[in-house]
């Protein structure tokens, strides 16, 4: 994977984690408007970043290969295959 690929993934990464902890939040502060900003935020930042990533390096997920001409998602290293040296140091 290139520093560029790897960057990007932990962009995705630290997005997701931040809905998913926004989401619990919400859970139980539905009106909160700060709450509700902070996920709105983060869920543009994750679907830019997927969309980014996804038109450079294939699918994230099973569901998002076109699989029009050949099945993608299994012709490439899946998106968690990091090597454990690469990137360790963000």
């Amino acid at each position: 994977m290139t520093s560029e690929q790897i960057k990007l993934m932990k962009k995705i990464q630290a997005a997701s984690f931040a809905l998913v902890e926004a989401n619990e939040y919400l859970d139980t502060h539905p009106t909160c408007p700060d709450g509700l900003e902070y996920f709105r935020r983060h869920k543009e930042v994750c679907e830019k970043a997927k969309k980014e990533y996804e038109s450079k390096y294939g699918p994230l997920t099973a569901a998002a290969s076109a699989g029009t001409r050949k099945w993608e998602w299994v012709t490439q290293p899946f998106p968690w295959e990091l090597c454990a040296n690469e990137g360790s140091d963000d």
